[in-house]
Protein backbone atom coordinates (compact mmCIF):
# COMPACT_ATOMS: atom_id res chain seq x y z
CA UNK A 1 0.00 0.00 0.00
CA UNK A 2 1.44 3.38 -1.00
CA UNK A 3 1.71 6.25 1.42
CA UNK A 4 -1.18 8.09 -0.25
CA UNK A 5 -3.45 5.06 -0.72
CA UNK A 6 -5.52 6.01 2.30
CA UNK A 7 -6.14 9.52 3.55
CA UNK A 8 -6.02 10.22 7.26
CA UNK A 9 -9.37 10.77 8.96
CA UNK A 10 -8.74 14.50 9.05
CA UNK A 11 -8.71 14.53 5.27
CA UNK A 12 -12.07 12.82 4.78
CA UNK A 13 -14.73 15.05 3.27
CA UNK A 14 -17.49 16.00 5.74
CA UNK A 15 -20.08 14.74 3.26
CA UNK A 16 -18.55 11.26 3.34
CA UNK A 17 -18.53 11.21 7.13
CA UNK A 18 -22.17 12.31 7.20
CA UNK A 19 -23.13 9.53 4.75
CA UNK A 20 -21.34 6.91 6.85
CA UNK A 21 -23.23 8.04 9.93
CA UNK A 22 -26.54 7.81 8.06
CA UNK A 23 -25.72 4.27 6.93
CA UNK A 24 -24.69 3.25 10.45
CA UNK A 25 -27.98 4.55 11.84
CA UNK A 26 -30.05 2.92 9.09
CA UNK A 27 -28.48 -0.56 9.28
CA UNK A 28 -30.32 -1.80 12.42
CA UNK A 29 -33.65 -0.73 10.88
CA UNK A 30 -32.81 -2.48 7.61
CA UNK A 31 -32.20 -5.66 9.59
CA UNK A 32 -35.45 -5.19 11.52
CA UNK A 33 -37.57 -4.94 8.38
CA UNK A 34 -35.69 -7.49 6.22
CA UNK A 35 -38.08 -10.09 4.86
CA UNK A 36 -41.12 -8.11 5.99
CA UNK A 37 -43.84 -6.46 3.92
CA UNK A 38 -44.32 -2.69 3.79
CA UNK A 39 -47.40 -1.32 2.02
CA UNK A 40 -47.07 2.24 0.76
CA UNK A 41 -50.08 4.32 -0.21
CA UNK A 42 -48.75 6.80 -2.75
CA UNK A 43 -50.67 9.84 -3.91
CA UNK A 44 -51.41 13.48 -3.30
CA UNK A 45 -48.78 16.11 -4.01
CA UNK A 46 -46.06 13.60 -4.90
CA UNK A 47 -47.94 12.28 -7.94
CA UNK A 48 -47.95 15.65 -9.68
CA UNK A 49 -44.18 16.19 -9.62
CA UNK A 50 -42.02 14.12 -11.99
CA UNK A 51 -38.83 14.64 -9.98
CA UNK A 52 -40.51 13.63 -6.71
CA UNK A 53 -42.04 10.59 -8.43
CA UNK A 54 -38.63 9.51 -9.72
CA UNK A 55 -37.14 9.88 -6.25
CA UNK A 56 -40.01 7.86 -4.79
CA UNK A 57 -39.35 5.11 -7.34
CA UNK A 58 -35.67 4.95 -6.34
CA UNK A 59 -36.60 4.73 -2.67
CA UNK A 60 -39.00 1.85 -3.33
CA UNK A 61 -36.27 0.01 -5.22
CA UNK A 62 -33.89 0.54 -2.29
CA UNK A 63 -36.42 -1.11 0.04
CA UNK A 64 -36.44 -4.16 -2.20
CA UNK A 65 -32.65 -4.21 -2.47
CA UNK A 66 -32.21 -4.35 1.32
CA UNK A 67 -34.61 -7.28 1.60
CA UNK A 68 -37.94 -5.56 2.29
CA UNK A 69 -41.03 -6.49 0.27
CA UNK A 70 -42.69 -3.22 -0.79
CA UNK A 71 -46.21 -3.05 -2.18
CA UNK A 72 -47.32 0.26 -3.70
CA UNK A 73 -50.98 1.27 -3.85
CA UNK A 74 -51.64 4.54 -5.68
CA UNK A 75 -54.48 7.00 -6.03
CA UNK A 76 -55.26 9.40 -8.86
CA UNK A 77 -58.15 11.67 -7.90
CA UNK A 78 -56.90 14.82 -9.67
CA UNK A 79 -56.15 12.92 -12.87
CA UNK A 80 -59.60 11.31 -12.81
CA UNK A 81 -61.22 14.72 -12.31
CA UNK A 82 -59.30 16.16 -15.26
CA UNK A 83 -60.36 13.33 -17.57
CA UNK A 84 -64.00 13.52 -16.47
CA UNK A 85 -63.99 17.26 -17.16
CA UNK A 86 -62.42 16.69 -20.56
CA UNK A 87 -65.14 14.19 -21.43
CA UNK A 88 -67.88 16.42 -19.93
CA UNK A 89 -68.92 13.75 -17.44
CA UNK A 90 -70.29 15.29 -14.26
CA UNK A 91 -69.47 13.82 -10.87
CA UNK A 92 -70.15 14.63 -7.23
CA UNK A 93 -68.85 13.57 -3.83
CA UNK A 94 -70.47 12.11 -0.73
CA UNK A 95 -68.31 11.91 2.41
CA UNK A 96 -65.21 12.30 0.28
CA UNK A 97 -66.16 9.46 -2.10
CA UNK A 98 -66.76 10.16 -5.78
CA UNK A 99 -70.25 9.10 -6.88
CA UNK A 100 -69.39 6.85 -9.84
CA UNK A 101 -71.95 5.94 -12.49
CA UNK A 102 -71.41 3.52 -15.38
CA UNK A 103 -69.73 6.14 -17.59
CA UNK A 104 -67.55 7.47 -14.80
CA UNK A 105 -66.31 4.05 -13.70
CA UNK A 106 -64.98 3.41 -17.21
CA UNK A 107 -62.95 6.60 -16.95
CA UNK A 108 -61.78 5.73 -13.43
CA UNK A 109 -60.52 2.34 -14.57
CA UNK A 110 -58.88 3.82 -17.66
CA UNK A 111 -56.99 6.46 -15.68
CA UNK A 112 -56.06 4.43 -12.59
CA UNK A 113 -55.30 1.05 -14.15
CA UNK A 114 -54.01 2.60 -17.37
CA UNK A 115 -51.82 5.66 -17.52
CA UNK A 116 -51.03 6.24 -13.82
CA UNK A 117 -50.42 2.61 -12.95
CA UNK A 118 -48.17 1.87 -15.90
CA UNK A 119 -46.19 5.10 -15.53
CA UNK A 120 -45.45 4.38 -11.89
CA UNK A 121 -44.51 0.76 -12.55
CA UNK A 122 -42.23 1.91 -15.37
CA UNK A 123 -40.57 4.50 -13.13
CA UNK A 124 -39.76 1.83 -10.52
CA UNK A 125 -38.39 -0.47 -13.20
CA UNK A 126 -36.23 2.34 -14.64
CA UNK A 127 -34.86 2.90 -11.14
CA UNK A 128 -33.58 -0.68 -11.08
CA UNK A 129 -36.50 -2.64 -9.67
CA UNK A 130 -38.82 -5.17 -11.25
CA UNK A 131 -42.31 -3.74 -10.97
CA UNK A 132 -45.60 -4.98 -12.37
CA UNK A 133 -48.67 -2.75 -12.60
CA UNK A 134 -51.92 -4.37 -11.53
CA UNK A 135 -55.46 -3.38 -10.78
CA UNK A 136 -57.58 -5.10 -8.19
CA UNK A 137 -59.36 -6.85 -11.05
CA UNK A 138 -56.19 -8.61 -12.23
CA UNK A 139 -55.83 -12.10 -10.84
CA UNK A 140 -58.95 -11.44 -8.73
CA UNK A 141 -56.70 -9.38 -6.48
CA UNK A 142 -59.39 -7.30 -4.75
CA UNK A 143 -63.00 -8.45 -4.51
CA UNK A 144 -65.27 -5.55 -3.64
CA UNK A 145 -68.73 -5.06 -2.21
CA UNK A 146 -70.91 -2.11 -3.04
CA UNK A 147 -70.36 0.85 -0.71
CA UNK A 148 -73.34 2.70 0.72
CA UNK A 149 -73.57 5.82 2.80
CA UNK A 150 -76.31 7.09 5.11
CA UNK A 151 -77.05 10.83 5.26
CA UNK A 152 -79.61 12.76 7.25
CA UNK A 153 -82.06 14.79 5.17
CA UNK A 154 -81.96 18.31 6.67
CA UNK A 155 -85.56 18.95 5.62
CA UNK A 156 -87.11 15.85 7.17
CA UNK A 157 -84.49 14.88 9.73
CA UNK A 158 -84.67 11.32 8.47
CA UNK A 159 -81.70 9.13 7.53
CA UNK A 160 -81.58 8.14 3.88
CA UNK A 161 -79.35 5.74 1.98
CA UNK A 162 -77.20 7.34 -0.71
CA UNK A 163 -76.35 5.22 -3.74
CA UNK A 164 -72.73 5.91 -4.73
CA UNK A 165 -72.97 3.90 -7.92
CA UNK A 166 -69.92 1.78 -8.70
CA UNK A 167 -68.01 2.64 -5.53
CA UNK A 168 -66.82 -0.35 -3.58
CA UNK A 169 -65.12 -1.41 -0.38
CA UNK A 170 -62.61 -4.29 -0.20
CA UNK A 171 -64.24 -7.59 0.71
CA UNK A 172 -61.31 -9.94 0.00
CA UNK A 173 -57.65 -9.54 -0.98
CA UNK A 174 -55.80 -12.31 -2.78
CA UNK A 175 -52.75 -12.42 -0.50
CA UNK A 176 -51.41 -15.55 -2.23
CA UNK A 177 -50.94 -13.63 -5.48
CA UNK A 178 -49.01 -10.87 -3.71
CA UNK A 179 -46.89 -13.40 -1.81
CA UNK A 180 -46.04 -15.13 -5.10
CA UNK A 181 -44.91 -11.84 -6.62
CA UNK A 182 -42.83 -10.97 -3.54
CA UNK A 183 -41.13 -14.37 -3.60
CA UNK A 184 -40.20 -13.68 -7.21
CA UNK A 185 -38.62 -10.32 -6.39
CA UNK A 186 -41.44 -8.39 -8.06
CA UNK A 187 -42.76 -5.09 -6.72
CA UNK A 188 -46.56 -4.90 -7.17
CA UNK A 189 -47.95 -1.48 -8.11
CA UNK A 190 -51.70 -1.61 -7.52
CA UNK A 191 -54.52 0.55 -8.86
CA UNK A 192 -57.48 0.60 -6.43
CA UNK A 193 -60.08 -0.86 -8.77
CA UNK A 194 -61.87 -4.04 -7.69
CA UNK A 195 -64.30 -6.59 -9.07
CA UNK A 196 -67.81 -7.28 -7.84
CA UNK A 197 -69.71 -10.55 -7.45
CA UNK A 198 -71.02 -10.29 -11.02
CA UNK A 199 -67.71 -9.14 -12.49
CA UNK A 200 -68.58 -5.45 -12.40
CA UNK A 201 -65.87 -2.84 -11.80
CA UNK A 202 -65.79 -0.92 -8.53
CA UNK A 203 -63.86 2.23 -7.75
CA UNK A 204 -62.20 1.87 -4.32
CA UNK A 205 -60.70 4.64 -2.22
CA UNK A 206 -56.90 4.22 -2.40
CA UNK A 207 -56.42 4.62 1.36
CA UNK A 208 -59.02 1.93 2.04
CA UNK A 209 -57.50 -0.42 -0.55
CA UNK A 210 -54.01 0.04 0.92
CA UNK A 211 -55.29 -0.68 4.41
CA UNK A 212 -57.04 -3.86 3.29
CA UNK A 213 -53.96 -5.07 1.44
CA UNK A 214 -51.72 -4.35 4.43
CA UNK A 215 -54.11 -6.27 6.67
CA UNK A 216 -54.30 -9.25 4.33
CA UNK A 217 -50.49 -9.38 4.11
CA UNK A 218 -49.98 -8.87 7.87
CA UNK A 219 -47.59 -6.09 6.87
CA UNK A 220 -45.09 -4.75 9.35
CA UNK A 221 -45.95 -1.21 8.23
CA UNK A 222 -48.65 0.62 6.31
CA UNK A 223 -47.26 3.98 5.17
CA UNK A 224 -49.98 6.50 4.29
CA UNK A 225 -48.28 9.28 2.32
CA UNK A 226 -50.33 12.46 2.60
CA UNK A 227 -50.00 16.23 2.25
CA UNK A 228 -49.71 16.79 6.03
CA UNK A 229 -46.99 15.91 8.52
CA UNK A 230 -49.21 13.50 10.47
CA UNK A 231 -51.70 13.69 13.34
CA UNK A 232 -51.45 16.92 15.35
CA UNK A 233 -52.47 17.67 18.92
CA UNK A 234 -54.56 20.65 19.99
CA UNK A 235 -51.51 22.94 19.79
CA UNK A 236 -50.68 21.72 16.26
CA UNK A 237 -47.69 19.68 17.41
CA UNK A 238 -46.93 16.43 15.61
CA UNK A 239 -47.74 13.30 17.62
CA UNK A 240 -45.18 10.56 16.97
CA UNK A 241 -47.12 7.61 18.38
CA UNK A 242 -50.76 6.96 19.16
CA UNK A 243 -52.44 3.87 20.54
CA UNK A 244 -55.72 2.82 18.91
CA UNK A 245 -57.54 3.79 22.10
CA UNK A 246 -56.00 7.27 22.08
CA UNK A 247 -57.03 7.75 18.45
CA UNK A 248 -60.64 6.97 19.34
CA UNK A 249 -60.49 9.47 22.20
CA UNK A 250 -59.11 12.19 19.93
CA UNK A 251 -61.88 11.60 17.39
CA UNK A 252 -64.48 11.81 20.15
CA UNK A 253 -63.13 15.08 21.55
CA UNK A 254 -62.71 16.66 18.11
CA UNK A 255 -58.91 16.87 18.07
CA UNK A 256 -58.93 14.57 15.03
CA UNK A 257 -61.52 15.87 12.59
CA UNK A 258 -62.42 16.35 8.94
CA UNK A 259 -60.43 14.48 6.31
CA UNK A 260 -58.04 13.05 8.89
CA UNK A 261 -60.80 10.85 10.37
CA UNK A 262 -61.07 8.40 7.44
CA UNK A 263 -57.28 8.15 7.28
CA UNK A 264 -56.88 7.22 10.95
CA UNK A 265 -59.86 4.87 10.68
CA UNK A 266 -58.07 3.08 7.84
CA UNK A 267 -55.00 2.82 10.07
CA UNK A 268 -57.10 1.46 12.94
CA UNK A 269 -58.67 -1.14 10.67
CA UNK A 270 -55.27 -2.25 9.37
CA UNK A 271 -53.84 -2.57 12.89
CA UNK A 272 -56.91 -4.56 13.97
CA UNK A 273 -56.19 -6.98 11.10
CA UNK A 274 -52.64 -7.61 12.27
CA UNK A 275 -50.52 -4.80 10.82
CA UNK A 276 -47.84 -3.93 13.38
CA UNK A 277 -48.06 -0.20 12.77
CA UNK A 278 -49.71 2.25 10.37
CA UNK A 279 -48.03 5.59 9.77
CA UNK A 280 -49.45 8.84 8.43
CA UNK A 281 -46.58 10.88 7.04
CA UNK A 282 -45.83 13.82 4.75
CA UNK A 283 -45.20 12.54 1.23
CA UNK A 284 -43.94 15.96 0.18
CA UNK A 285 -40.70 15.45 2.09
CA UNK A 286 -37.68 14.19 0.18
CA UNK A 287 -37.06 10.46 0.85
CA UNK A 288 -40.09 10.37 3.17
CA UNK A 289 -40.40 6.58 3.33
CA UNK A 290 -36.68 6.12 4.05
CA UNK A 291 -36.79 8.72 6.81
CA UNK A 292 -39.77 6.99 8.35
CA UNK A 293 -38.40 3.46 8.22
CA UNK A 294 -34.68 3.95 8.75
CA UNK A 295 -34.41 6.67 11.38
CA UNK A 296 -35.03 6.56 15.10
CA UNK A 297 -38.54 7.88 15.75
CA UNK A 298 -39.49 8.29 12.10
CA UNK A 299 -41.11 11.44 10.72
CA UNK A 300 -44.86 10.78 10.89
CA UNK A 301 -47.50 9.54 13.32
CA UNK A 302 -47.36 5.82 14.09
CA UNK A 303 -50.68 4.24 15.05
CA UNK A 304 -50.31 0.86 16.73
CA UNK A 305 -48.10 -0.67 19.33
CA UNK A 306 -45.07 1.34 20.37
CA UNK A 307 -42.03 0.84 18.13
CA UNK A 308 -39.18 -1.19 19.51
Amino acid sequence: MTENARKPASGVAPEAIAKSRVLAEALPFMRRYAGRTVVVKYGGHAMGDAAVAAEFARDVVLLRQVGINPIVVHGGGPQIAQMLDRLAIKSSFVDGLRVTDAKAVEVVEMVLAGSINKQLAAAITRAGGLAIGLSGRDGHLIRARKAMRVRRDPATGRDEHVDLGFVGEPDMVNAHLLETLANSGIIPVIAPVGFGPDGETYNINADTAAGAIAGAMRATRLLMMTDVSGVLDGEKNLLQHLSPQRVQEMIADGTISGGMIPKVETCLSAVAQGVEGAVILDGRLSHAILLELFTDGGIGTLIGRAPG
